[in-house]
Formats: structure tokens, C-alpha cells, sequence
């Protein structure tokens, strides 16, 4: 019983991260010019507890490119939001309750 309980959870875990990889994939592929700096620093800033500042992210160990990559990437990167956001549709499944919440206040996170 636990050994077919782990392999459940193996496989589980499998489809997971194979479903995050065409997921990321997919995003990568739409991105358009300057995606690989874009696809790094969306990395970043999920990665980073707190940012400050656009250069912070450049020191993210997942940003494997120069400071001035950070600001390039913002500056040439216009990624079409429609089909962004038409990926991210597809991640919910219909039994999921849609939140969405922001944070606006200019207080530091803890």
C-alpha cells in the first residue's frame, strides 16, 4: 500500500513538473524579441524575496546575463499580452475558484 501511495505521488509529481515545463515552454515561445532576457528575469523576480530595484534583479542568481540586460529586456520586450494571457487560461481547471489579489502599498514586505 505505500509503495503503490509513493508511486502515486511519483507520478503525480511527474505530470506536474512536465505540465510546468510545456507551460514555461509555451511562454518562452510567445515572448518574442528579447526572451531570453525576459524569460530570466521573470525568473528573478519570482525568485527574489523583496526587490527594490530593476538592478537588484541583474545579481538574481537566475539572471545569467549583465546588469544592462535587465534594462534591455524591459525597454525591447513587448510580449503580446493577449496570447499571454490566453496561456495562462488554459493552466486553470474549471473546478478552480479565480482570485485575484494585489499588493499596492510602497511598504517593504517582511
Amino acid at each position: 500500500m505505500v509503495n503503490a501511495d509513493k508511486r502515486e505521488n511519483f507520478n503525480s509529481l511527474t505530470m506536474t513538473l512536465e505540465k510546468l515545463k510545456q507551460f514555461r515552454t509555451g511562454v518562452y515561445t510567445i515572448l518574442g524579441k528579447a526572451k531570453d532576457a525576459l524569460f530570466d528575469l521573470m525568473d528573478a523576480v519570482l525568485v527574489t524575496r523583496s526587490v527594490y530595484s530593476f538592478a537588484e534583479l541583474s545579481v538574481s542568481p537566475v539572471f545569467r546575463r549583465q546588469w544592462s540586460s535587465v534594462y534591455e529586456a524591459i525597454q525591447d520586450g513587448n510580449p503580446p499580452r493577449t496570447e499571454l494571457m490566453k496561456l495562462y487560461i488554459k493552466q486553470l481547471t474549471p473546478r478552480e475558484q479565480i482570485l485575484l489579489a494585489g499588493d499596492h502599498t510602497a511598504w517593504a514586505r517582511q
